[in-house]
Formats: structure tokens, C-alpha cells, sequence
């Protein structure tokens, strides 16, 4: 057992960012990896219990951290994106978590073995799946657009929704029989609900209009957001238990559709806390379980009422709740089957195996290992099947890594169509559309738009493009696209052309080529370089290297005004040459490359010269 609680803290976030490093190098469902760190370290092994170790701060730094986890999602929640998926998620988010209580209350009782007063507030709390476990999935399976929005959506407003549904069942039952029945609980659940949401729209349009006045500097206001969530979220906590969650949900919904143009930016600093606190919360919350918690899920009823609640209840409220929606049937197939529980599941359980405890429910006391249980079978069966089950369902955009390209011109559309021949998805952006015209007469698919317009962002899949290259004949845009989206792509991802010759060429703005991107291919290439060289007749060619014809041979062969592209792995994989990020040919890959029309010349007449001696 450890007895320092800064070595305990220290090691808690390492196995949590360790365990996501895990899963994304080795392609496996992060939260399953963190749950079996959490297993391991904690009850297995004896280590650490933070719940023990923490004592009175415990609570308190779960629930901080559940708020801020849950703000950050529905901070993505803009109502633009609900173009086509409004009414299914509507539907499910309403009469499909209704059905969703009513059957897995229903299970509870008949196969748990529950008394109907804790049947009916489980039921409630399991409806929930949210953001702690759906965006790693979605990250990790490359759903298409309708699907990941569906879940997306349905994960972050249900969460609020389903501990509502819990308290909201708690206090029925709590009146119904009580001796001396008093409605006015009843009454202030409902008034402390609409409380919460009113403080949370309040609090999210008074900060909006301090950032977009300028009452707020920039240094503070990812800061301040932070210490609001946390002010809303308790304001409305303290009054009824469970509405923050509501109070803040409103607040990031209400921020998010503002318009706000530090939004953005603030977004990606709340994504990076909030995959902090994933990680450590639920390393915190699986090493806190006792050894005889995880041995009674191995109770033939509480497996029976996991199986029910994965093959029965899900999909019937799924496909019910989604009849006359649009959604085709491998999407409802898809929904019905994916829904993990996760962190709030697991806390609100917590609270009311507690509550109920003291109030005479004794079979309160299973709750904590029913929702244990739920989790860890639904986390496990949806992150290792959702892939696959994508794909199965043709929702999947999986495949070889993507190039999204921005601009048009000839240099561009004669990579697109190299990569388009190498069965890479590949895609030009430009907001010309006199530019996009010779894309369209290649075959070469296009978006007309701004890449840093919202409206671009809403309307362009991007899901299929792991890289970005900016090939614009403005650096300075290009930087600027690059800067934008690297949070998103990633550095070793977004690509620009070489501003370097257009500086030489007497331009100013030399900082330009220090921001944002890695420079493509070669730095004494820039875009009308490239450009020159597909007008005068180079063209784009393979070269496979093999044992017998090395990386030396080619270089020896090759013209010195070759352009080297990028590389193609024999898995398929694309990786693209940058002057940044030096990439070393190996034998069978297939280096692509942009070459003088003497070689084809040559070959031509080498083949014309055959043709005569014979």
C-alpha cells in the first residue's frame, strides 16, 4: 500500500495517460485498458484506494471532475450540427430513455432481484452512457458523420437526463411511502430542474457576452471558464443533488451556440483537461473497488440482468424510439447496440446505494456491483466490437488514412488523382469555383468552400482525411490553416506548401514560415514551383524498391530535379515526404515522385527502338 498520497496522485496519472497511450498505439478501447489498470493497481494488487486515501476529498474531486467532463462534451454540441439527426436524437433522448427506464427497471426487479423502489431509480441512472465512454469510442471507430452524431449527442443530454430520472424516481418513491405524504419535495425537484437549467444559461450567456466585449482578457478566460463550470455546477448541486449535471450541460449548449469565436480555441484546451480527467477518474474509480464487489458480478443474476439490459432493453428502445425517423436499419442495429456505461453511472450509483441504504433499502447495498458489473461487460463488448460492427453495417469511413487538400490547382489535382490511384481517400477544398472546375474535369472529388468557415466545418465529412496539406499560393493562409487545425490533426499531420522562395522573392511576413505545419516534400519546392513543373510536362511516377534495387540505386538514377512525394508502405499506408520529418524508404515501399518528362521519353524511345530491331 502506498503511503504517500503525492506518489499516489503521481502514479494515478501516469496509468491513466499510460493506459490511453496503450490504446492508442495498439489500436485497443481506452477505457478498457484504463479499467483493468484501475483492477490491477487497486484490488487486485492492493496498491492504492483512492476513496480510502482521498477520506472527505474523494466525492468532491470525482464530481468536479464529472462536471467539467460533461461541460467540455456539450460544449461541442452546436445546434447546426442536428441537420438531419435532430429527430432521431430527440426521439432517443426522450421516448427511447423513457422505454429505457421503464424495461430495465423491469429487468431489475424480475432478474436482479430488486425491491421495485431501487429497481425503478437503477433504471433511471442506466439509461445514461455519456461522454466519458462514447468519445473514445467514436475517436477509435471512425464512425460516419450520422451514426458518431447520433451518439455523440444522445451521450452528453442523457447524462443529465438519466441522474434526474434517478432522483426524480427517489422522491416518488420517497412520497408515495412516506406516512405523511408532502408533495412540496416533489415541487422543489421540479423547480430546482428548471433552476438549473435557467442558472446554467444565464451564467454561459453572461460569460459569452464578457468574452465577446472584451471584460475578460484572453490569458484568463480558459481559467474562468473553469472556475464557472465549477460555481454552476455546485450552485445547482447544493440545492437539489444531481442537477448540476443539468446546470452545467445547459451552460456548455449555451456557450457553444453563441458564435463565439475564442470558443474554438478554448475548446481544445477543455478536450486536453477533459482526457486528463477521464483517465485519472477512472483510474480512480476501478482502484477503489473491493475484491468482493467484482467477485459477486459473477452472480448468475446480475449476469442475467447485464445480458437483458445489452440484447433486450437497448435495442427495443432504440428501435421503438426511432420508428418513423429516417435512420436506416444497420444505424438503428448499430445504436441499439452501442451504449457503455461509464463515470457517472458509476458515482451516482455510488450516492444512492448510500442513500437508500440509510432509508431501510437493504438491497441498496448490490447496487454499487450491479453498475460495476454493467459497465465493465458494456465497455468491454461495445469498445472491441464497434469497429468491427462498422464495418459489418457499412457506417465505417476505416480504411487508408486520407489527404484533405486545400486549394486547387494543377499541382494538387494531379496528386489527388496519384493518391485516388493508390486507393487513398483524397479530397480538394477551395472557395473558387473557377479553381474547382478542372478538379470536376478530372473526376477528382471537391468541396467549394472556406476551410475556416463554421459553415465548411459543418458541412465537409472530415472524418475519412488524417492528414491535412495546405496548398494554397497564399503562405500566409496556409500557415494560418495549418495553425487551426493542429490540435485536431495533430502536428505530424498538417502539411503546407514551402513559403521559403516566395519570401525570396522580395514578400515580407517571414514568420509566416515558422507557424503552423510542417513544410511538404522539399523547402526549395514552393507551391508555383510545383505548379511550373506539371505545366512543363513532369509527371507523377512509381518506383518500388526491392532488395536488388535499394534507395542508393534510385537516388543514383533519379533526375535532380526529382520531387519526392510521398511513400506508400505495403500495408497501404501513406506517409508523406516533409522537410521536417525525414521519412526513410525500406525495401517494398513504393516511393511516388514528381519526374521530368525525359525518363518517359527515354522509355518511349527505348521501346521504339526495340520495335525496330525486331
Amino acid at each position: 500500500m502506498v503511503t504517500s498520497l503525492l506518489l499516489e496522485i503521481t502514479i494515478i496519472v501516469l496509468l491513466g495517460i499510460g493506459s490511453q497511450w496503450v490504446a492508442w498505439r495498439y489500436r485497443l478501447p481506452a477505457i478498457v485498458v484504463m479499467a483493468f489498470a484501475g483492477l490491477l493497481i487497486g484490488p487486485v494488487f492492493g496498491v492504492i484506494n483512492p476513496e480510502q486515501d482521498f477520506g472527505p476529498l474523494y466525492s468532491p474531486l470525482i464530481s468536479a471532475a464529472v462536471a467539467i467532463i460533461l461541460f467540455e462534451g456539450s460544449l461541442n454540441l452546436s445546434f447546426s450540427e442536428l441537420r438531419g439527426v435532430g429527430k432521431p436524437i430527440f426521439r432517443i433522448s426522450t421516448i427511447g430513455a423513457f422505454i429505457a427506464w421503464i424495461l430495465g427497471s423491469l429487468t431489475a426487479h424480475y432478474i436482479a432481484g430488486l425491491s421495485w423502489a431501487v429497481a425503478f431509480v437503477i433504471g433511471g441512472l442506466f439509461i445514461v452512457t455519456g461522454p466519458t465512454v462514447i468519445m473514445p469510442l467514436l475517436r477509435q471507430s471512425k464512425l460516419k458523420a450520422r451514426p458518431a452524431k447520433i451518439l455523440k449527442w444522445e451521450g452528453i443530454i442523457v447524462d443529465p437526463i438519466g441522474a434526474l430520472l434517478a432522483v426524480f424516481a427517489f422522491e416518488i418513491i420517497t412520497f408515495i411511502t412516506a406516512d405523511n405524504p408532502d408533495a412540496t419535495q416533489l415541487v422543489l425537484f421540479f423547480a430546482a430542474s428548471i433552476f438549473a437549467v435557467i442558472l446554467g444559461w444565464a451564467l454561459g450567456k453572461g460569460l459569452g457576452w464578457m468574452f465577446e466585449t472584451g471584460h475578460m482578457p484572453e490569458f484568463l478566460k480558459s481559467s474562468s471558464v473553469v472556475v464557472v463550470v465549477l460555481l454552476c455546477f455546485t450552485a445547482a448541486d447544493e440545492i437539489m443533488h444531481e442537477t448540476g449535471l443539468l446546470s452545467v450541460t445547459a451552460m456548455g449548449i449555451t456557450l457553444a451556440n453563441m458564435g463565439i469565436s475564442s470558443i474554438s480555441d478554448m475548446r481544445h484546451f477543455k478536450e486536453n483537461i477533459s482526457v486528463l480527467l477521464i483517465s485519472t477518474i477512472f483510474i480512480m474509480l476501478t482502484a477503489s473497488l473491493e475484491m468482493e464487489t467484482i467477485i459477486r458480478i459473477f452472480n448468475p443474476n446480475i449476469i442475467g440482468y447485464v445480458l437483458l439490459m445489452m440484447f433486450a432493453v437497448r435495442p427495443l428502445s432504440i428501435f421503438l424510439s426511432t420508428i418513423g425517423t429516417g435512420l436506416s436499419l444497420n444505424e438503428k442495429a448499430l445504436l441499439g447496440w452501442i451504449a457503455p456505461r461509464g463515470i457517472v453511472a458509476l458515482t451516482v450509483s455510488g450516492y444512492f446505494a448510500n442513500v437508500m441504504g440509510q432509508a431501510g433499502y437493504e438491497d441498496a447495498s448490490i447496487l454499487t456491483t450491479l453498475t460495476f458489473a454493467l459497465v465493465i461487460f458494456t465497455v468491454m463488448a461495445h469498445g472491441f466490437s464497434i469497429g468491427w460492427l462498422a464495418k459489418k453495417l457499412n457506417l465505417s469511413m476505416e480504411g487508408n488514412p486520407g489527404a484533405l487538400i486545400i486549394g486547387s490547382n494543377p499541382f494538387t489535382i494531379e496528386l489527388a488523382k496519384s493518391l485516388m490511384g493508390s486507393n487513398i481517400p483524397v479530397i480538394i477544398v477551395d472557395s473558387s469555383y473557377a479553381k474547382l472546375s478542372l478538379a470536376r474535369k478530372s473526376g477528382v472529388p471537391c468541396f467549394r468552400g472556406n476551410m475556416l468557415s463554421e459553415q465548411t466545418e459543418h458541412q465537409l465529412d472530415t472524418i475519412p482525411y488524417d492528414y491535412m496539406l495546405a496548398l494554397t499560393d497564399d503562405p500566409a493562409y496556409n500557415s494560418l490553416i495549418c495553425t487551426t487545425f493542429l490540435p485536431e490533426y495533430g502536428r505530424t499531420n498538417v502539411f503546407k506548401a514551402s513559403p521559403y522562395p516566395f519570401f525570396e522573392e522580395g514578400h515580407s511576413s517571414g514568420v509566416v514560415s515558422k507557424v503552423g505545419g510542417r513544410i511538404l516534400f522539399d523547402k526549395k519546392f514552393s507551391l508555383k514551383d510545383l505548379n511550373g513543373k506539371v505545366e512543363s510536362g513532369f509527371v507523377i511516377r512509381k518506383t518500388t524498391l526491392t532488395e536488388q534495387y535499394s534507395l542508393e540505386d534510385y537516388k543514383v538514377d533519379k533526375d535532380p530535379s526529382t520531387v519526392f512525394l510521398y511513400l506508400l508502405k505495403p500495408s497501404g499506408k501513406l506517409k508523406l515526404f516533409s522537410e521536417e520529418m525525414r521519412t526513410v524508404p525500406a525495401a517494398g515501399d513504393t516511393i511516388v515522385s514528381l519526374t521530368p518528362p525525359n525518363k518517359e521519353k527515354s522509355k518511349v524511345q527505348a521501346k521504339l527502338d526495340g520495335n525496330r530491331i525486331q
